[in-house]
């Protein structure tokens, strides 16, 4: 540590950025994305049809065709349509034990004809998994969250000029442009960043720290799950076959108790055998908490088991603070403030990183600080080109493709793994514009497979695209402009 406070929080602001910025620059830009979730799935599978219709009658279709296809599945999870998305998905697990992920056609509750895809939820569960097996991915994710409030923190204690600097931008300066930005969108969004990176961390609190719970809960962890959960009653199977009551009393049962909030989640547990329930739990497309108003009934007869409306302060606190962080709530003008402060946040994080190099290149040369500059290039132009290629694969392979859902993330990596390896080998001052070049072409093509004039979301995702395009575009030409002089 250093001999005063500032230059101890100014040690503690460059290690936190230097050991987690790659991290948390991906997770910035996918949680950006992941804002508009629901509409990113959507564009995904244009065959799907989505003309407006009564939302319960599609969770019906959807859990109609579940009974005749998937019957004697362990258990199906069912994510209730919306106003946002006007068709349901579904998880339950095949024969072989392997999960099946699928959006249903909001007519038939069929899915075929719809194209394999996690659409939306492969950036909304990379956001906070990275794509690594439990608990691994969510674990880093949570101290990278913890990291950014920290760092975040020392940044403003050693900005003496933070108000001043919001009005000020230098352009072509070099060091002093990149410093300049760093400060002024650091300090535009900075009530979005603390928010959102400290309700990050909370959510991820449980992987942080497990302890209070292991302690509480020695010898039956899942014993800690019912307490937080209360309605969400389970019984094993009874081994004998059985029946379902119909469902359609029992959605509208469910959403009579629930007030207008709608349905978020249908969970249907040994659906063929006679100890089978249906779990309903509310929506929360209207209020910031994400609401735990859960619903329980017994298959075969249709009656309620178990109703719990969460009342108790901390869990309230706990939900509020989540629902914050998702936007579930958000209105399509919130939305995009979430969108554009998380890119802004990504923006922050990369130029932090961006600074951190020319600094040490500046000195007498070190081959270590030159590998790092060059992996830096890769990550911060490589990381919008993996997660386009995200949408160009998932309009290249064709849609009966087997097994292309697992061929689209496969694709983000690919790209990933080569754009580092082409900034490691390629001298810097010509990667910086040419990664640009390839990220504006991809997003120029992300817009035109939209295509533009389609309306409605996928013309709101073929826009965006096309800005970042341009904006992309002029990122290549200015440091194209720096390699000629």
């Amino acid at each position: 540590m250093r001999n005063t406070f500032r230059a101890s929080m100014a040690l503690v602001h460059t290690t936190l950025g230097l050991v987690t910025g790659w991290v948390l620059f991906a997770i910035a830009l996918s949680g950006s994305l992941s804002v508009f979730r629901q509409e990113i799935s959507l564009w995904a599978r244009p065959e799907l049809s989505v003309t407006p219709s009564d939302p319960l009658l599609v969770d019906l279709h959807a859990l109609n065709w579940l009974s005749q296809h998937a019957g004697h599945a362990g258990a199906w999870y069912l994510t209730a349509a919306n106003e946002r998305s006007p068709a349901a998905t579904a998880l339950w697990p095949d024969a072989k034990g392997h999960y099946v992920q699928r959006m249903l056609d909001p007519s038939t509750g069929s899915p075929d004809g719809i194209r394999d895809t996690l659409g939306g939820e492969f950036f909304y569960r990379f956001h906070f998994e990275l794509q690594l097996p439990y608990p691994w991915g969510r674990l880093l994710a949570g101290v990278a969250a913890l990291a950014l409030l920290v760092g975040l923190i020392s940044g403003i204690i050693i900005h003496r000029r933070i108000l001043a600097d919001f009005f000020t931008f230098r352009l072509s300066r070099g060091q002093r442009s990149w410093l300049d930005l760093h400060n002024l969108l650091g300090v535009a969004a900075l009530p979005f960043h603390l928010i959102i990176s400290f309700t990050g961390a909370i959510t991820l609190g449980t992987m942080l720290l497990p302890w209070t719970t292991l302690v509480l809960y020695p010898h039956d962890i899942t014993a800690s799950y019912a307490d937080l959960n209360p309605a969400l009653y389970s019984r094993p199977a009874s081994g004998h076959p059985g029946h379902l009551a119909p469902l359609l009393p029992m959605l509208k049962e469910a959403e009579l108790h629930f007030r207008g909030t709608g349905l978020e989640q249908i969970y249907v547990f040994n659906p063929s055998d006679r100890s089978s329930i249906v779990t309903v739990v509310a929506g929360n497309a209207h209020t910031v908490s994400t609401t735990s108003d859960v619903i329980t009934f017994d298959g075969p007869s249709g009656k309620i088991l178990k109703e719990h409306i969460e009342r108790r302060p901390v869990i309230r606190a706990y939900i509020f603070l989540y629902g914050l962080h998702v936007a579930r709530f958000a209105p399509a003008m919130t939305r995009w403030l979430y969108f554009l402060s998380g890119l802004a946040l990504a923006t922050v994080i990369g130029s932090g990183m961006h600074l951190w190099c020319l600094k040490r290149l500046r000195r007498p040369g070190h081959r270590g600080h030159r590998i790092v500059f060059r992996l830096n290039v890769g990550i911060l132009a490589g990381t919008p080109l993996a997660f386009s290629a995200f949408f160009i694969g998932n309009r290249i392979f064709p849609a009966t493709m087997p097994d292309r859902a697992f061929y689209e993330v496969a694709c983000v990596f690919a790209t990933w793994g080569i754009t580092l390896l082409y900034a490691l080998l390629r001298r810097s001052n010509h990667a910086w514009p040419e990664l640009l070049g390839a990220d504006a072409v991809a997003c120029l093509s992300v817009a035109l497979m939209g295509p533009l004039w389609h309306g409605g979301y996928i013309t709101a995702v073929s826009m965006t695209a096309l800005a970042l395009s341009v904006s992309f575009t002029l990122g290549t030409l200015h440091t194209t402009r720096k390699v000629h002089t």
